[in-house]
């Protein structure tokens, strides 16, 4: 016999039998092995987001403005959400501790769906009672606004006059006269008295903050046109826009602009969104590592809902019920009774014990999650502002259902503002996914295409870095990389035996990878 082999040795150890049972296992078919569904890179699935999540009368329109323009729950739901914070920011915050941490109501939503989804059709028909109160406030100031701005073009014109007159003094004394008319005349003219606004369009961050002066440090831009986010994101400025008003909007911190010719001195700014966009504007701002590292981006929730055109049914004409419409607009017109013009001391909703725990749950299971290699570490900057988001949905919700004689957050709100929190995870996932700021998921891609590329039905660690050295000098980038592979089931890690040497990280490979 020649050189033994390590079947030779397993002969003279066990016997001709093992040999033949080992022999056997190597070309007998094996079950094929059980993948669960599998997630391609870039390609995170967004769950349907159900209108009843939100409060009964606001849930049963969001369902119906659905029905009718035949549009998915996501883009109703989010912009219901952002009409209920037009109307309560400013006036109303949530403390989760019940201490001095608040949140804002202020809520940022973006809908991402393509050209030709009605996009509009809801949006008008959830703003439609916003725009009848406008209207209302404006009629009925009509005389004082015309009586005030009537009284402050006289004011304006004698003061020009007694100015010329200054001019004209022949001595201090005279001058000095004059100075004290202007001066009286200046502390006579009446404030400036504006209608009330609650919500703009497309709006520059220059214009919002003389809006948040002008308008009780409060205002909302729910729009379907795409300027004011190519606006906050700089697309047309070299990237640079000043972002300050919309962080401090959401934030609610003191915002002090003093520019040459404009001033804007605002206490606690409330500033909300409710934004439905074609995909390609994220795609847009993706070149914009300015917009990820402010926090920008972080503190929208998106909604990535998938498109209905191409299974609408033309035939089919569903108008929203009257009772629906009448009961969202009585609902509305309740929250709006008694909307302070000159804004006040926001009142403080607390967490009711029951309403905290499940908070406090909620939140530190996003924390242990969002670490190195962790679920969520490529959309920390989004989840770590989760919690807060959540928070300030609960309080929403509650003060939707119960109206504003409300005084806590019940665990009832609380559940459904979690259950939308989980929800809108993924949906995140796929936002960022799509705005190209995941350079995970980007590598995993690259990774995948190197699998089908060789059509490769296991690899080696080693293996995959040689090959794509280029991109992955550092073997940590590569094992992110290959864990996201893992988490969305694309490959399943093992460790190959090495005779006398260290096993060596290796995958297989998902057949349908390779198929799809």
């Amino acid at each position: 016999m020649g050189e033994a082999t390590d079947f030779n040795d397993l002969a003279a150890v066990v016997g001709l039998d093992a040999v033949r049972e080992q022999l056997g296992k190597a070309v007998s078919p094996t079950p094929a092995e059980v993948w669960p569904e599998m997630i391609l890179p870039g390609q995170t699935p967004a769950p349907e987001i159900p209108a009843s999540i939100l409060p009964t009368w606001l849930g049963a329109m969001a369902g119906a403005v659905a029905d009718s323009t035949q549009t998915p729950p996501a883009l109703a739901v989010m912009m219901s959400l952002s009409t209920l914070a037009t109307v309560l920011q400013r006036r109303f915050e949530v403390s989760p501790f019940g201490d001095d941490y608040t949140e804002p109501l202020a809520l940022w939503t973006l809908t991402a769906l393509p050209s030709g989804t009605r996009k509009t059709a809801v949006i008008k028909a959830l703003t439609d009672p916003l725009v009848h109160w406008e209207k209302i406030q404006r009629d009925r100031m009509r005389a004082e606004i015309a009586r005030v701005t009537s009284a402050r073009a006289v004011a304006k014109k004698r003061i020009e006059r007694l100015l010329a007159d200054a001019a004209k003094a022949k001595d201090d004394a005279e001058r000095e006269a004059v100075r004290a008319e202007i001066q009286s005349e200046e502390e006579a003219m009446p404030l400036e008295v504006r209608a009330p606004r609650l919500f703009t369009g497309d709006v520059t961050g220059e214009r919002l903050q003389s809006m948040l002066v002008e308008y009780g440090e409060r205002m909302a831009v729910l729009s379907d046109e795409s300027g004011i986010f190519t606006n906050m994101a700089g697309l047309y400025s070299g990237g640079s826009a000043n972002i300050d008003v919309y962080l401090q909007g959401h934030a609610g911190t003191a915002m002090r602009v003093d520019r040459a010719g404009r001033a804007a001195h605002v206490d606690r700014p409330a500033l909300s969104f409710g934004l439905a966009l074609q995909p390609g504007v994220l795609g847009d701002v993706a070149g914009s590592k300015r917009n990820r590292d402010s926090g920008l981006l972080a503190r929208f929730l998106y909604a990535m809902p998938a498109s209905n055109v191409g299974k609408r049914d033309v035939r089919r004409r569903v108008s929203i019920p009257a009772a629906v419409r009448d009961d969202y607009e009585s609902a509305l017109a309740a929250l709006l009774e008694r909307m302070p013009g000159q804004p006040g001391k926001p009142r403080v909703l607390p967490l009711t014990d029951p309403a905290r725990e499940l908070w406090l749950d909620f939140s530190q299971e996003i924390e242990d999650h969002q670490g190195e290699g962790g679920r969520y570490e490529a959309i920390a900057d989004w989840t770590s502002k989760l919690p807060g988001a959540v928070a300030r949905v609960a309080a929403l919700l509650e003060l939707g259902e119960v109206g504003t004689a409300a005084e806590e957050v019940s665990e009832v709100a609380m559940e459904s503002a979690l259950a939308l929190g989980r929800l809108l995870i993924p949906h995140a996932q796929a936002a960022f996914g799509l705005l190209g700021t995941d350079a995970v998921d980007a590598d995993a891609d690259a990774v995948l295409k190197w699998i089908r590329a060789n059509e490769l039905p296991e690899f080696s660690r080693p293996h995959c870095q040689k090959a794509l050295e280029g991109r992955f000098r550092n073997v940590d980038r590569l094992v992110k990389a290959l864990q996201r592979l893992e988490q969305q089931h694309v490959v399943r890690a093992f460790n190959r035996p090495n005779k006398g040497a260290r096993s060596t990280p290796a995958y297989r490979v998902n057949p349908r990878a390779l198929s799809t």
